[in-house]
């Protein structure tokens, strides 16, 4: 093994950078046994508990997974990827279907739900989404999002909403996209007003199957022209 000794800080992170070199450049393949922390220790320079720090936080990389009694193993390569930078490389059609899983259930956990206060956020989402109409698509869709975030708020599940938060950045430059390139606010600044007002009456009204159904038929028109771009 060669191995370096460390400058005294910050001493996890060179000793767990240190070790991630020897996994991602392949001279510890998948599947292969780490030395022990003394060895570790001795090769780096450090002490026992730094060793145990720095393999801890290779083990939140996934990289690396330790076996009751039978030590520490590389189980990958390269460090395990989390939902933002997944969502990063997908495309936005592919969000999209997913949003739509994911939104149509929350519509309608949102109906059987929605306090006093969520009536109100959402009354008031859609208002802010209409005095958006005057501006620009930007602003449009920031206000758009805005709104379905209130109803997934409603729906008090906060997997959902965070969730719904990875996505919006996203689907926020997707949308603005579609409408520069579709032009579908040229004749309608308030483009789609009357689904979203319905959508809004349905989780008033506490009623889950509508909400559900209004929201999965916006959300479908939507999905066919990003398909179609």
């Amino acid at each position: 093994m060669s191995l370096e000794a460390l400058r005294p800080t910050p001493l996890v992170e060179q000793a767990a950078e240190r070790l991630r070199e020897q996994i991602t450049e392949g001279r510890w393949p998948v599947g292969t046994k780490l030395p022990g922390e003394t060895s570790l220790a001795k090769a780096l320079g450090v002490g026992r508990s730094t060793v145990r720090e720095a393999l801890r936080a290779l083990a939140g990389a996934g990289l690396v997974r330790a076996r009751q009694g039978a030590g520490v193993f590389v189980v990958a390569t390269g460090p395990r990827e989390d939902l933002a930078d997944q969502l990063r490389r997908a495309a936005v059609t592919d969000v999209y279907e997913v949003r739509m899983l994911l939104e149509v259930e929350a519509a309608q956990l949102a109906a059987r739900r929605r306090t006093e206060e969520d009536v109100a956020a959402v009354r008031a989402a859609l208002d802010r989404r209409r005095a958006a109409a005057d501006g620009d698509n930007a602003g449009f869709v920031d206000a758009d999002i805005a709104l379905h975030a209130a109803v997934v708020d409603a729906a008090h599940n906060p997997v959902l909403t965070r969730l719904f938060t990875e996505f919006a950045p996203l689907l926020r430059q997707g949308l603005i996209d579609l409408l520069d390139l579709l032009r579908l606010r040229s004749d309608d600044p308030n483009h789609g007003d009357d689904s979203h007002a319905a959508l809004v009456d349905a989780v008033v009204r506490g009623d889950a199957e509508e909400a559900g159904r209004v929201l999965r038929e916006e959300l479908e028109r939507t999905l066919a022209r990003l398909h179609a771009v």
